[in-house]
C-alpha cells in the first residue's frame, strides 16, 4: 500500500502541483508498476491542498523491482524534488495476509481499494457490528495481541526544517482507510446521508486530523476520490495512522466524536439502500514501513508525531 502525496499552498502553485502530480501516475505505467490506483485530495488542518494517487501491489517483490528502477529511484532521490516549490511525500506500508482484513456493507456492492485485487466476497460474516469485531477479524490476533513496541523515529532531517525527512516506523503501527460511496443514493437516503451522517462523521475526521494524537492517531486524512481530469467522484474515505490496534479501538468505542458516528448510523440505517461502506485495516512489521517527507510542512503525515 503507497500513498504518494503533492502537497501545495495558494491558488499561484495550484498548477505546478497538479503537473507534478501528473508526473507520479505517469510513473505507474512503468514496468512493474502498480496494479491498481486511486486518485485522492483533500485540504489539511494548515490549508495546503494535497493530490494523493494511492497505489497498491499484490506482489511486494514486483514493488520493489519498480521502486528500485532508474527511473523511480531517480526521479525521488533528485534535488530537483527540492527546488520545485511544492511538497513531496510517499508513505509505504507492506502488511502480511494475517494482519490485514477489509469489509463491505453490501456483499454485491462496489469494491474498493485493495479488494478490487483480490478476487471476490466472502459469504455474510458474524464477526461483526460489536465492539471488537475489527481485531477478530484479522488473522493474527488468533495469536497475537499485535501491542506496539518502539517508537517513531527520525533516520534523515528534521521536519522543521523542511527539505528531505525520513520516518522510521515501529511494531504494529495500524492503518485504517474507512470509505463510503454515496453515489448511487437518491431521494430521502441521500438527504439522510448529507444532512445527518456527514457532518458527524466529518466531525470525528477534523478531531482526529487537529487533535488526534491524545488518542494515539498520529495523522488523519480525509479524502475525496477524483478522476484522471482531477473531477471530484461522489465517494471519499478517511485514511489514518495509529500507534496500535488498541488506540483505534479505544478511540471507537469511548470517544465522542466516534460514538456520535456510530449512533447516528445504527439510528438511520435502514434508510440506506444504496449507500456502500467499507474499510481496510491493517498492523504492520517494523520493517515493512517507509515514510518521506520532501519539502512538506512539519504536521503532514507522520511527521507531527516525532
Amino acid at each position: 500500500m503507497a500513498y504518494f502525496g503533492v502537497q501545495s499552498k495558494g491558488d499561484d502553485i495550484k498548477g505546478r502541483a497538479r503537473a507534478a502530480f501528473q508526473e507520479i501516475v505517469k510513473s505507474f505505467k512503468e514496468t512493474d508498476g502498480p496494479e491498481r490506483h486511486d486518485l485522492v485530495q483533500f485540504v489539511d488542518g494548515d490549508g495546503y491542498l494535497n493530490l494523493i494517487a494511492v497505489a497498491y501491489w499484490t506482489d511486494p517483490a514486483l514493488y520493489a523491482k519498480w521502486n528500485d528502477s532508474p527511473e523511480i529511484s531517480s526521479w525521488w532521490a533528485s534535488d530537483d524534488r527540492l527546488q520545485e516549490g511544492v511538497g513531496y511525500f510517499r508513505e509505504i506500508l507492506s502488511p502480511r495476509m494475517e494482519q490485514f482484513e477489509t469489509i463491505f456493507t453490501h456483499q454485491h456492492g462496489p469494491l474498493e481499494g485493495v479488494s478490487i485485487l483480490l478476487g471476490s466476497m466472502s459469504e455474510p460474516i458474524i464477526e461483526h457490528g460489536y465492539w471488537g469485531s475489527m481485531r477478530d477479524r484479522l488473522p493474527l490476533s488468533q495469536s497475537d495481541t499485535m501491542d506496539p513496541s518502539g517508537q517513531l523515529s527520525l533516520i534523515r532531517g528534521k521536519p522543521t526544517l523542511g527539505g528531505r525527512v525520513i520516518v522510521s516506523g515501529h511494531q504494529n503501527l495500524t492503518l485504517i482507510r474507512s470509505g463510503e460511496d454515496w453515489s448511487k443514493t437518491e431521494g430521502e437516503e441521500r438527504r439522510t446521508w448529507f444532512e445527518d451522517i456527514e457532518p458527524v462523521l466529518h466531525e470525528g475526521m477534523n478531531y482526529l486530523r487537529d487533535d488526534g494524537l491524545e488518542a494515539g492517531c498520529y495523522c488523519n486524512r480525509y479524502v475525496h476520490h477524483m478522476d484522471e481530469s482531477g473531477n471530484l467522484l461522489e465517494k471519499g474515505f478517511g485514511v489514518s495512522l495509529w500507534r496500535s490496534l488498541s488506540h483505534l479501538e479505544s478511540w471507537a468505542e469511548s470517544h465522542h466524536t466516534h460514538l456520535q458516528i456510530f449512533v447516528t448510523f445504527n439510528r438511520l440505517a435502514k434508510k440506506f439502500k444504496e449507500l456502500t461502506l467499507y474499510h481496510e485495516v491493517s498492523v504492520f512489521d517494523a520493517g515493512s514501513q517507509y515514510f518521506e517527507y520532501i519539502n512538506c510542512h512539519p504536521k503532514t503525515g507522520v511527521l507531527r508525531a516525532v
